[in-house]
């Protein structure tokens, strides 16, 4: 899938003078929301755990600047003509940070072990084989055509990334944090801080002269990334006022405006960034019945809920709408409906008897505690009994890929899926509502991974799309934004990206 550009709209106001050349050494302190859950990869689908681990870790492919499918430890793919096979030729001499030298096992380990322990494993189902002829050479033979299987091993989000073989038989969640990334793990204090550091024997990807979104040449210049847990906003701005730190994540708007008199403080909005939604559980009582699921789709006002989540912008679309797969108006019948009457009736035709609608959201993130605030009060007024639960992200994002917990509602923001296309968004389509037995899915799924023509494969994508919000898997609520701070006397060569990166980055 091919995005353009123009997908990428990064604004930083005032424009960022020219930076001195690079320079090597000191640590980069970056004020950061929350810190990871896990560290291992393949179960990994919060933002938090992602801007770690993709600093830690490379995969075989990966995304470019404008999300294509790009090269990274491979160095070159071949594909057979009946496009079932691929073969991948490696990049000779790159090692882990324990000092091996990465092969094929490590390779056919890693996907090996994915396929038990990843909740995004069923995008491996049409494998038949991985093979290791020699140490530079892997092999995947697939049982049927699959036309976006280079595109379905791009994915940042569940990456497939190579760990050591030694790592084959670890549980979920319980790895070395060993990778061939730029950056290593130093230092993991839980609930304070996490530090990087420089990975000193780190063997760049030299067909490239810089980086090119995750793809191309990274270079550490600093010693050490220390991500420091600042759940408060207020607390993350004060960082940055008092020099503790040089760049801070996502920032609300109205507190970024205090900050324009400080020319060294420079706003960071990064659109796309992630689309926000309310997940449904489809399969925990009362919200295991659409008719209840759907009256809550008609209470959701989203111009009120956009009033709390920040920089953020109307659209209707799972996808953005330069994007390949947009559908235009044909997927518009859900959104906004702000019906409470009609919410009213389908509960009625559902037989709703009063039963306990759990919200579920978190303490860390502002935007996802405060829509869920909002949209309480909308399902109030349509006759809902509700009860909100307050927990921690760790927790709150653990229940939604489980589905334990005991909840109904609960919100999130998906970032990468919008972007990279319908094989990125199977996952999370299934995995957070936990949808079981729909063949309408089930199908068109099935068609779009035969298809290879482009035009066929959107119209199974809008199958899937229009199934997703006419069942109210998902409610989709806007399209956000990611307003961040730099500090830029102190930081040079940052590039803005949907997800933040620190390779190429320097201290001034």
């Amino acid at each position: 899938m091919t995005l353009g550009a123009a997908l990428l709209a990064a604004t930083m106001a005032p424009a960022i003078a020219a930076d001195d050349a690079p320079k090597q050494g000191g640590t980069l302190v970056y004020a950061s929301l929350s810190g990871p859950g896990t560290l291992d990869p393949q179960v990994a689908a919060s933002m938090v755990d992602l801007e770690v681990i993709h600093h830690l870790y490379e995969g075989l492919v990966t995304i470019d600047g404008t999300y294509n499918t790009k090269p990274l430890l491979a160095r070159e793919i071949k594909v057979s003509d009946d496009q079932k096979t691929y073969t991948f030729l490696l990049r000779k001499g790159v090692k882990f940070h324990n000092g091996k030298v990465m092969t094929s096992d490590d390779v056919k380990a890693t996907f090996e072990r994915y396929a038990r322990v990843s909740p995004n494993k069923s995008v491996l189902e049409d494998v038949e084989s991985y093979e290791a002829p020699d140490p530079d050479t892997f092999v995947i033979r697939l049982k049927k055509v699959n036309s976006a299987f280079l595109d379905v091993l791009k994915t940042p989000v569940y990456p497939f990334v190579i760990l050591p073989a030694e790592q084959k038989d670890k549980p979920a969640r319980g790895i070395d944090v060993i990778g061939t990334g730029v950056f290593k793990l130093g230092q993991w204090v839980k609930d304070s801080h996490l530090v990087l550091q420089r990975f000193d024997d780190y063997v760049p990807d030299d067909r490239a002269d810089g980086p090119d979104g995750f793809a191309g040449k990274r270079t550490a210049y600093v010693d050490a990334v220390r991500f420091n847990f600042v759940p408060e906003a207020n607390a993350r701005v004060a960082a940055l006022q008092t020099g503790e730190a040089v760049f801070t994540s996502t920032i609300p708007p109205e507190l970024a405006a205090r900050l324009k008199g400080q020319k060294h403080l420079q706003e960071v909005t990064v659109y796309p960034y992630c689309q926000q939604y309310f997940i449904l559980h489809s399969q925990q009582a009362p919200t295991d019945q659409p008719l209840v699921r759907q009256a809550i789709r008609e209470a959701v006002h989203v111009d009120d809920i956009m009033k709390v989540i920040g920089a953020s912008r109307k659209n209707h679309s799972m996808v953005y709408p330069d994007g390949a797969y947009y559908g235009g108006e044909a997927t518009n019948g859900h959104y906004d409906r702000n019906d409470p009457k009609k919410a009213g009736e389908l509960l009625k035709q559902a037989g709703y008897n009063n039963e306990p609608i759990v919200l579920q959201t978190n303490n860390n993130y502002d935007y996802m505690r405060d829509s869920i605030l909002v949209l309480s009060e909308q399902l109030k007024a349509a006759g809902m009994n509700v009860k909100i639960d307050m927990t921690d992200w760790t927790t709150n994002a653990s229940n939604l890929q489980t589905g334990k917990g005991n909840w109904n509602v609960s919100t999130t923001s998906f970032c990468s899926n919008p972007i990279l296309g319908p094989q990125q968004w199977q996952a999370m389509i299934y995995n957070f509502p936990h949808v079981k037995d729909d063949k309408v899915l089930d199908d068109a799924y099935d068609t779009f991974y035969k298809t290879a023509d482009q035009e066929g494969r959107k119209q199974a994508w809008l199958t899937i799309e229009q199934r997703v919000l006419d069942q109210a898997y998902m409610i989709k609520v806007a399209d956000r934004g990611n307003v961040q701070v730099l500090n830029t006397r102190k930081v040079g060569g940052f590039e803005p990206y949907y997800m933040n990166h620190f390779w190429n980055v320097w201290l001034k």
